[in-house]
């Protein structure tokens, strides 16, 4: 599924628009928000910089328009990939790492968009900023989910520190620092949702 396939509904999504946020995407994601430009942008798309503001108004928005789309692309894939899972706490659990770890090796070498864009965009008030942090208490609450059916003494507490599992485990296996990052992570994890 392309992520350009997930997109708001206040842009005028012609096929010049579609061009221009796979390139951002491309490009916001392999080099960083901040070192790309709308000229790089428009290049790769093919496009002028004033079709590009046409579009999407400001860098900003494009920003806006292509974590929107991982966001809803990465929702969609664990949605799915948790379909069909045991309804089972251990077996979800373990399905949601397997998935992360399935993410990465397809579409997620450099580690997750979302705190890769963090890194960025950390002012509240940036347009991009509920997006970014909506994903993790997105993730907080499926986490605190498979805790509560574990019957967890506290699911709050416990879906927290499997948050921080999932997520060291995206850090350090997208800096190359721990090759078996993900394994590690779904072994802990899963050792803690026993412990309760």
């Amino acid at each position: 599924m392309s992520q350009t396939s997930h997109v708001s509904t206040d842009v005028e999504w012609t096929p010049k628009a579609r061009e221009i946020l796979s390139a951002a995407s491309e490009l916001f994601y392999a080099q960083g928000i901040h070192a790309v430009g709308v000229e790089a942008i428009a290049a790769r798309a093919g496009v002028t910089k004033r079709t590009l503001y046409d579009r999407f108004g400001s860098k900003d928005r494009l920003v806006v328009e292509y974590l929107h789309a991982r966001d809803v692309t990465w929702r969609e894939y664990l949605t799915d990939h948790l379909t069909g899972v045991p309804d089972d706490p251990r077996a979800r659990l373990a399905a949601v790492f397997d998935a992360t770890r399935e993410w990465a090796a397809e579409r997620n070498p450099k580690g997750c968009s979302m705190i890769n864009a963090y890194a960025e965009i950390s002012d509240p008030d940036h347009p991009a900023y509920p997006i970014i942090v909506g994903q993790k208490r997105w993730m907080l609450e499926l986490f605190a989910g498979i805790a509560a059916d574990a019957v967890a003494r506290n699911p709050r507490q416990l879906g927290e520190r499997l948050l921080m599992v999932h997520d060291g485990a995206l850090v350090t296996a997208g800096m190359g620092v721990v090759p078996d990052a993900y394994e590690q992570a779904r072994a802990m994890a899963l050792m803690l949702l026993d412990a309760g």
